[in-house]
C-alpha cells in the first residue's frame, strides 16, 4: 500500500536516484524531475503530498521554485522539505530577505536537510509530515 505521493525536484542523477529508492522501499510514490520548471509543471499535474527540492540547481533555481510554490494557490500547502549543499542558516536569511518589504510573506519549508543528508533522518522527517499520527 502506497504511503503518498512524493515529487523530488534535484538536478543531480544520483540524488534522484537515491531519494526514488528510498522512497519506493519504503512505500512512497516518487515522482522525480530535474529542475524547478519541471518541477511546478509536474506539481500542478499530480498534486503530490510532499515535494522534496534541492536549493541549488541552474535555470530555475530551488529558492525560486520555492516561492512560486508558496504563492501558488494550488500549490501553496504541499509540505516541501528542502535538501541542498547550502547551509540552512544561508537559505532562511534568503527567505528572509525575500519576505523584507512584501505582502506576500513566504513561509519556512516544513524540514530543512543539508548534504548529505542522513537517510534516517530524512525518512523520519517524511513520515512525520506524511503519516503524523504513526
Amino acid at each position: 500500500m502506497e504511503k503518498g505521493k512524493v515529487l523530488i525536484v534535484d538536478d543531480e542523477m544520483d540524488m534522484r536516484i537515491f531519494l526514488k529508492t528510498l522512497l519506493e522501499t519504503s512505500g512512497y510514490q516518487p515522482h522525480v524531475t530535474r529542475d524547478g520548471r519541471e518541477g511546478l509543471r509536474k506539481a500542478r499535474e499530480i498534486t503530490p503530498d510532499l515535494i522534496i527540492l534541492d536549493v541549488m540547481m541552474p535555470g530555475e533555481g530551488g529558492p525560486q521554485t520555492y516561492r512560486q510554490l508558496r504563492m501558488d494557490p494550488g500549490l501553496a500547502s504541499i509540505p516541501v522539505i528542502m535538501l541542498s549543499g547550502v547551509k540552512q542558516a544561508s537559505f532562511y536569511h534568503y527567505l528572509k530577505m525575500l519576505n523584507a518589504g512584501t505582502s506576500g510573506r513566504v513561509p519556512l519549508p516544513a524540514a530543512y536537510f543539508e548534504k548529505p543528508v542522513n537517510h534516517k533522518d530524512l525518512l523520519k522527517a517524511i513520515r512525520t509530515i506524511l503519516e503524523p499520527g504513526a
